[in-house]
């Protein structure tokens, strides 16, 4: 399994346009948006490029392949506009690939996280093993977090911020054969 994972484009056409080649670059199977797609939010700046009308076709342009969940800035005229469910707190992808399975806890980080920078220290409970997947900080993250008392353990992973990042680099995840990694959006010159 081959995923693509990106979190808060924030309406910016500019960098959403730069995940689109990655997306026809990086070929995944899916595409997990992590929420906070459209609009800006009244805490952070307007992003590069700010057009959200624009951001919606290139989204619609592969609703058949985006897995997606609700960030704190998505309202109910998203849902209107986006041909793809953009609406629930959280989305489950199930990773077959791997011994036993593996469940990837897709969420933006406002009602479930795990209480890193920022997001809501509220962990769903989880099969030891499993990823939580979240956004909403704009900081990456890659680790293992333990799950209670014993020696079980659940990987986290925020891909950080495709438009606004609060970490210097622009960026979007990838997950392949079971792994993580974060990939650095350049800014074209």
């Amino acid at each position: 399994m081959r995923l693509l994972i990106a979190s808060d484009i924030h309406g910016s056409a500019t960098w959403c346009a730069r995940l689109m080649d990655a997306i026809e670059a990086e070929s995944p199977d899916r595409v997990v948006l992590l929420g906070d797609l459209l609009y800006h939010g009244p805490r952070n700046d307007l992003p590069e490029g700010y057009a959200p009308k624009q951001v919606i076709p290139m989204l619609n342009g592969i609703a058949d392949r985006i897995v997606c969940c609700r960030g704190n800035c998505e309202a109910e005229v998203d849902q209107m506009v986006l041909d793809f469910p953009c609406m629930s707190d959280y989305s489950v992808v199930w990773d077959p690939d791997e011994e036993g399975g593996r469940e990837l806890f897709c969420t933006h980080g406002h009602v479930f996280g795990p209480g890193l920078h920022n997001s809501i220290d509220n962990m769903p409970p989880l099969p030891a093993g499993s990823a939580l997947l979240y956004g909403h900080t704009h900081i990456k993250v890659d680790d293992e977090l333990p799950l209670g008392t014993d020696d079980a353990k659940v990987h986290v992973f925020n891909p950080g911020s495709v438009s606004i990042p609060k970490d210097g680099t622009h960026s979007y995840g990838m997950y392949e054969d079971g792994a993580f990694r974060h990939v650095v959006m350049e800014p074209e010159v």
